[in-house]
């Protein structure tokens, strides 16, 4: 199963495409879409939904697994956020792929085995799963790494369920 990890935002989109086949995992691609500050909405919109439209040309993915929203202290980065989940969601949508929505919590818990680890955590336990040298850069590209393990594992585990 190729699995694609996204985590969502404005400025920084961080993509992760794995495969994970027989309880192990190979990376196949990593990295961010990113879009200008200084550029108008709409068109970092169309940046985002043009990159992510790239991505299904350039990977036969099975299933998507992106991080919900979490809103914090201020509601305006949420909305701009929120509009570019809607923009990735409506790709996705288009390729006809599977999405699954994971909370911050859950990622956590399905990488680390602890909902409440911290980010460095997170972080040393997609390296090893992954087998990388090195912590993906920028720190969304490693969180979307840490979502599609997340499903992974999530899937893994419903579908061993479904069995008895």
């Amino acid at each position: 199963m190729i699995i694609l990890g996204i985590d969502p935002g404005l400025a920084i989109i961080g993509y992760g495409i794995v495969e994970y086949k027989n309880s192990k995992f190979r990376t196949i691609d990593y990295g961010a879409i990113t879009t200008p500050a200084e550029m108008p909405t709409v068109e970092r919109l169309d940046m985002i939904y043009r990159g992510m439209n790239q991505l299904f040309h350039l990977y036969d993915i099975d299933e998507i697994s992106i991080e919900e929203l979490f809103f914090n202290k201020n509601i305006t980065t949420g909305i701009t956020v929120a509009q570019a989940r809607g923009v990735i969601l409506l790709s996705c949508v288009q390729h006809s792929v599977p999405i699954y929505e994971y909370t911050p919590l859950q990622v956590k818990q399905g990488v680390c085995g602890y909902g409440r680890a911290d980010k460095s955590q997170v972080q040393r336990m997609v390296t090893s799963f992954l087998n990388l040298k090195s912590v993906p850069k920028p720190d969304d590209v490693a969180d979307a790494l840490a979502i599609a393990i997340c499903h992974a594992h999530s899937n893994r585990l419903s579908k061993e369920l479904n069995r008895f």
